[in-house]
């Protein structure tokens, strides 16, 4: 195995907890299963992942008003209580990301899907985005992940050999595409898990 000297973290679903339905359950009263039918047929994440690449909020929301005129406040409030779909941050992936930070031997950088919009609110919000030697933004680079072209921006800009990194992602559609350029995935369910599968390339966190 190659000596892993990078760690790529995801942000959303690892270090960030991030779910729309904050918002649309209290709007749809609890209901789960009208919350539910939102999410997958109005305000999809097919539709919310558009805009990590880049476009506009304010035009999607008008793209989606038109197409479905009679959700035309709740569409809106997608985005216009998007700040309310920022839960905390997962600590103990927190936890890890100081650890492997402070033992000074592994360099460690984010890649996340996120609108360039409205990615100044998590960095107001969470001290430790701080803490990464960088970040790269799809919502910035007008792409996103699963694509090829982000892993290989990733890659190049930070000067990153993909047989000696690991990149850390919730979504395993993610981590299939990392994997198709070398890179070696860690698909994330758990903080305690998370612990396990780095011990698996020899990173041992005291």
């Amino acid at each position: 195995m190659s000596k892993i000297d990078t760690i790529i973290f995801d942000l959303g679903g690892v270090l960030i907890d991030w779910n729309p339905e904050y918002v649309f359950l209290d709007l749809f009263n609890g209901d789960q299963e009208k919350t539910r039918w939102f999410l997958d047929n109005i305000c999809t994440s097919d539709w919310n992942e558009n805009q990590d690449a880049g476009y506009p909020l304010d035009q999607a929301t008008e793209d989606r008003v038109v197409l479905f005129p009679e959700y035309e406040k709740e569409i809106r409030l997608f985005y216009g209580h998007w700040e309310k779909m920022l839960g905390g941050a997962i600590q103990g992936t927190v936890d890890i990301l100081k650890k492997l930070i402070d033992s000074k031997k592994y360099r460690v950088v984010a890649l996340t899907n996120w609108s360039a919009e409205t990615f100044p609110i998590a960095q107001e919000k969470f001290e430790f985005l701080k803490w990464f030697e960088a970040i790269l933004v799809s919502g910035e680079e007008n792409t996103r992940k699963p694509f090829k072209e982000i892993y290989e921006l990733t890659l190049n800009r930070f000067n990153i050999k993909a047989e000696n990194a690991i990149f850390i992602d919730d979504n395993l559609r993610n981590i299939e595409a990392a994997n198709k350029l070398d890179i070696h995935g860690i698909h994330f369910t758990s903080s305690e898990k998370l612990l396990t599968q780095l011990e698996n390339y020899n990173i041992i966190l005291e």
